[in-house]
């Protein structure tokens, strides 16, 4: 047994600071073949410093080592130092057996620094050299994949298989499903989720195959996956607004509800639950539960738009005019201003008998709201109400441009013009 070998030897038997000082006469006498192996050995244990000196030594000897030199820039890349990184890898020769992986670990350098454009070169420089190279292949896909480019991104992915399902810990099958259904290719991306499936399940691949099928329509397909992501992690709340939407297609309103209102649980300051609760509710002709959900996503958010307008529909229903005031209100304090709370509030006053105000917010209203039939014959009719003749006749007249099928309303403006003579 050599000397090196009994150093090492020690360590292994936990007699380490005999072993580690051995190494140091090593590095300090022996061979550069053997400094290296040294280096190498330090980095297991974690002794990056020792091991950073060494290769910093040995590369000022052997410049055109290129194993020499990959080795130190993974040194410097440990230590965050990756501009002498690159500065290192820069100077493997184009003719260097290692100059590929050279060109792949200056791919990940100039990714982690952000300059996303001389990566992509470096990356495609490695596949012009070796094209058929399956590990260049799929960090194409991946670098494609973490910018977002998935049509770029799943052509390298689809090369791969069907000869590799695996690279490192990735199922390239569910890198491709995830990638096309990225891409809105729902039907095409089950396949590949089925695939992967069959070697990898996670609560978030389940998440991802089940939302794939949802997207494509494929409603009695998505509940049971839905439903085996919630056997496995009931707190997951994301299921929960699918599978209850899923349901509902279904025609199962009541188990949509209770859906909601289990995923509620999970996550009741989320808005969306209680809007969604609020809409399963109303198809039921639960009234009060509508009226209640609505009411905690306000509490939550008093500004949220699409709560907002349903609860105003819902007080609007029971004639409620006066609390629609408030609600129009309190969103325009947070910051709400959207026009159709300008039509309801014109609306309110209407009904509350406060003509004036109703008129200016009508007046506002308008201009959103001139292409829109439904207002055009409520403010017409409102005008005309308020004996404002000549505006009736003008926005019922907007009223034909955009619809000459409505007769009821060419009737009244022909009476309007009999009227007027």
């Amino acid at each position: 047994m050599n000397t090196l070998e009994q150093a090492i030897q020690y360590i292994d038997e936990g007699r380490a600071e005999e072993g580690l000082k051995i190494l140091e006469t090593i590095v300090q006498k022996g061979t550069d073949e053997e400094k290296y192996y040294i280096a190498r050995y330090y980095h297991t244990l974690g002794f990056l410093e020792q091991s950073l000196v060494i290769m910093e030594d040995l590369c000022l000897l052997y410049p055109e080592e290129s194993e020499l030199t990959l080795f130190l820039a993974e040194l410097y890349i440990d230590f965050d130092r990756e501009d002498e990184a690159i500065e290192a890898l820069n100077h493997v020769n184009e003719g260097d057996d290692l100059y590929v992986q050279a060109l792949l670990l200056l791919a990940d350098l100039y990714q982690m620094q952000g300059f996303d454009e001389v990566a992509e070169q470096k990356l495609l420089k490695a596949k012009e050299k070796l094209p058929e190279e399956p590990v260049i292949t799929f960090g194409l896909g991946e670098f494609y994949s973490s910018r977002g480019d998935f049509v770029k991104a799943v052509p390298y992915y689809m090369t791969l298989l069907p000869e590799h399902t695996e690279m490192g810990d990735v199922n390239i099958p569910l890198r491709l499903a995830e990638a096309l259904s990225a891409l809105g290719k729902w039907e095409e991306a089950i396949s590949y989720y089925e695939m992967g499936l069959k070697e990898h399940k996670d609560i978030h691949t389940l998440f991802g195959y089940a939302f794939t099928l949802y997207q494509a329509q494929l409603y009695q397909r998505a509940l049971p996956v839905f439903l085996e992501l919630k056997e496995l992690d009931p707190q997951y709340s994301a299921l929960y607004v699918y599978a209850a939407h899923c349901y509902e297609e279904e025609g199962m309103l009541q188990e949509s509800y209770e859906t909601l209102r289990e995923g509620l649980k999970t996550d009741e300051f989320s808005v969306e639950f209680h809007v969604r609760l609020a809409d399963a509710a109303a198809k039921l002709g639960k009234t009060e539960e509508t009226e209640a959900a609505l009411l905690e996503a306000l509490a939550l958010d008093p500004g949220h738009l699409e709560a907002v307008l349903k609860y105003i529909y819902v007080l609007k229903q029971q004639g409620k005019y006066e609390e629609i005031k408030e609600a129009v209100q309190i969103a325009g304090e947070n910051g709400e201003d959207d026009p159709q709370l300008t039509w309801d509030l014109a609306n309110a006053e209407k009904e509350l008998e406060q003509y004036s105000d109703a008129l200016n917010h009508y007046r506002d209203a308008y201009t959103s709201f001139k292409d829109n039939l439904s207002f055009l014959e409520e403010y017409g009719y409102f005008l005309l109400e308020e004996g404002m003749r000549q505006e009736a006749r003008e926005v019922f007249g907007r009223l034909l441009q955009l619809d000459p099928a409505q007769a009821h309303i060419e009737e009244l403006l022909y009476n309007l013009e009999d009227l007027q003579n």
